[in-house]
Parts: structure tokens; sequence; C-alpha cells
């Protein structure tokens, strides 16, 4: 018997990334951990291989009162503060009319963002290294997953295909919803530059004036930006967005306060016009209601609370761990160069991927794994997780890497 809707895709989840993590596990019970090369984990990691959660955010935490966090939040919009302070942390650069909507961390914003804007059977355009959910998400929607190439033959950023992809839906679809991961993509680290972002605006505003784009930002990881200072000074680009281009940014507390489990992030809307972006936030509310309806009162203050009290610590203490991150990726990332181990081009971030074909992709994660290196497997590449790789393991990992897959011919 079946009970579920025809239209479901009744495929079970690839489980690319907790069933690695557990082969680790088991290979560091089995040969100890100091023989074992664990770079699969996606969260940040200290030296001593233990998860991070930052003394400033749980000291913050352990100072709101038990009834916040039992309680609900003040709406399904999220806590006025929250909001108030996220549009500032986020966007407070830009001078646009901006509107902020609460989400269970950065995935529900991006949820929001794929799924409120276009209709059934109509396509997302998607990178086609990227973050396996938003593929997940596009079908859970009933919608097509376009995919553009990240890089081209020089691993220069593709923009040509972004603007292909785009050219092949314009007058096709009511709308187009465009996901750029940036900065500090997961899972390659790049980093777009202000002349490729200003591209970009510049060729959404053209194809507006006949099919309606919005831009769904997705900065999960752009607190850990090498150059924080100026991390956010590209959307200063998004003001010379057209009528007709949006917008919305997926913003993770989770990520930026090492709080993974407590699920906080925002959806911030932007655009020329004010009613557009009140619009989205009509439907976005209705989707929070229908799907989460409370995101998670506790983080929402602890988050306000942070930027209120605990500023100055929590900044200085999230740099020791940039610039851990910092050394990791330095270490990896010359010494790949050094052996000739080929890398999508890596500016910043949580992760590094080496480059390869997918005909031999699966060969060579297995070789790995024989080897007691244990990474992830990305669409045309091996993501290596340098934000839970100590600098110890770092050390000598590019050149292994080359050896066996220089042994696969």
């Amino acid at each position: 018997m079946n009970f579920i809707k025809e239209s479901a895709d009744k495929n079970p989840i690839v489980d690319t990334v907790f069933a690695i993590v557990r082969k680790a596990i088991a290979a560091k019970e089995e040969f100890g951990a100091e023989n074992v090369t664990d770079a699969t984990l996606g969260s940040l990691y200290s030296e001593d291989g233990n998860l991070v959660a930052m003394d400033s955010v749980f000291a913050s935490f352990d100072e709101i009162t038990p009834k916040q966090k039992a309680g609900y939040a003040s709406g399904f919009l999220g806590n006025s503060d929250f909001r108030t302070l996220c549009t500032q942390w986020t966007v407070g650069g830009v001078n646009l009319p901006s509107s902020v909507v609460a989400t269970p961390g950065g995935t529900g914003a991006v949820s929001l963002g794929i799924g409120e804007f276009l209709e059934t059977g109509e396509s997302v355009v998607i990178p086609d290294i990227a973050w396996t959910s938003y593929a997940i998400m596009a079908q859970d929607k009933q919608l097509n997953a376009v995919k553009y190439s990240m890089f081209d033959e020089n691993d220069n950023f593709n923009l040509a295909d972004i603007k292909a992809k785009v050219n092949s839906l314009k007058g096709k679809q009511n709308r187009i919803v465009l996901v750029i991961n940036d900065p500090c993509h997961n899972p390659t680290g790049y980093s777009m530059s202000h002349g490729e972002w200003a591209e970009l605006i510049a060729f959404l505003n053209e194809v507006g004036e006949t099919t309606p784009c919005i831009i769904l930002n997705d900065i999960a990881y752009i607190d850990y930006s090498y150059d924080l200072a100026h991390s956010r000074d590209y959307m200063k680009n998004f003001e010379l967005m057209g009528d007709n281009v949006m917008v919305v940014i997926a913003m993770s507390c989770s990520k930026t306060l090492t709080s993974y489990g407590m699920r906080c992030g925002a959806a911030v809307i932007a655009a020329k016009d004010a009613e557009s972006v009140k619009q989205a936030e009509i439907v976005f509310e209705k989707s929070a209601r229908a799907i989460w309806s409370n995101v998670n009162n506790g983080a929402m203050h602890n988050f306000c609370n942070i930027i209120r009290s605990h500023y100055d610590e929590f900044m200085a203490e999230k740099a020791k761990y940039i610039s851990l991150l910092k050394e990791r990726s330095d270490i990896f990332k010359a010494e790949a160069a050094q052996c000739s181990l080929p890398l999508y081009p890596y500016k910043e971030g949580f992760f590094i991927t080496v480059k390869v074909d997918n005909a031999i992709r699966q060969q060579y994660h297995d070789a790995l794994m024989a080897n007691n290196i244990f990474t992830v497997q990305v669409d045309k590449g091996i993501r290596v997780a340098v934000c839970s790789l100590p600098v110890n393991k770092a050390k000598g990992l590019a050149q292994k890497m080359k050896n066996i897959l220089d042994s696969l011919g």
C-alpha cells in the first residue's frame, strides 16, 4: 500500500557526510586517532579535537533567564530587537528598504528563498559544486534545479555560465531565483570579487526588464571571512539593483555563534521598492507559521545579548579561530601547490575542495579511506574540512592525497 502522495520524491537521501563520519570514528577506534586523518566534520573544531562552543557565546547564554529560554518568541517574524540587530549585523551599510524574518538556522532562510517565489515545476538556478540541500529543497518544493558551472576551464568564476543558465529561463517562467553562496563558498572556499558582483547585478538588471530576478545570497560562513572588516563591502552592489531585482540574504546565527544545534538565523529581504519587500515578508511569515511557527527564543535573545553586552570579547574570541582556520588552510593550500594537487580556487572559509573528475571520484575516495584519510565527496571533487582539521594533520596531507591520486593512474 502506498500512503505517500504520488508527486513526492520517495528516494532516500544520499548520506554523503554522516556515513563517512561514522567510518572515521570506527577507524579511530581501530587504529588510534593519531593514525587517522578526519577531514569530514563541517563544524569548527579546536586543535584538541573538540567541537568549538565559544566561551563568550555560552557565558552570554547563561545570563538569559529560564523563562526567556522556555518562552515563545514575540511573533512569527521573530523578536523585534533580534530583527533590528540582524539588519544592522547583516546589511547595516546598505541603503535599501529591508525586512528580517527569523528562521531556524540559515537553512530555514534558504528554504524560504527557494520555495516562496517560484511556481510548481519552475526551475531554481544553483551552483554545480554546492551544499546538497539546495537540490533537496528544490525537489521537496516540486521545483527543478538548473545547475551553473562554478568555474570555467581556467578556474575563473564562471559568470558566463550563470548568464547562460539564467537566460535559458528568461521569459519561460514567471521569475528567476539564483542561488549564490558567497563569500566563503561551501565547499570550495571561493569568494567573489567586487567586480564579479557588479557584473552579476548589471546582468540581472537587464534580465529583470522582462523577468523579475531574486538573488538568494547564502552567507552562512561570512563571519569567518579572512578579511572580516570588508566581508560585507560587496553588498553595496545591492544598491545598484533595478526595480525588478530583489535579494534575500540567508544569515546563520548557528554558524556565526558556534551554536549549530540551537537553530537560529534570518532571511534578510532587500529591494528598491518597499512594497515588494513587504509582500515577501508577508509570504515568508505565513510560511514560517505553517512550517516551524516560532524560532528559538533563547537563541534570539542570546544573539542580542552578545551584540549589546559581549561584542568585544566575542569578536576577539572569534578572531582567534579565524586565525586558526587561516593557518590550517594556508598549510594545505601551500603544500597542494608544491605537489601539484589540483584544488578549486580557495580564498577563505571552512572547506577546500580537491578537483577530481566524477569518473574516478568514488575510486579516489575509497582509496583515501583505505589509507585512513576521511573526506567528503562533492560534485567534481573531494571536500577537505579545514574547519575540523588540526594543524598537525594538515601538514603533509596534500602530498599524501596527491600520492594516492597518482596511484590511480
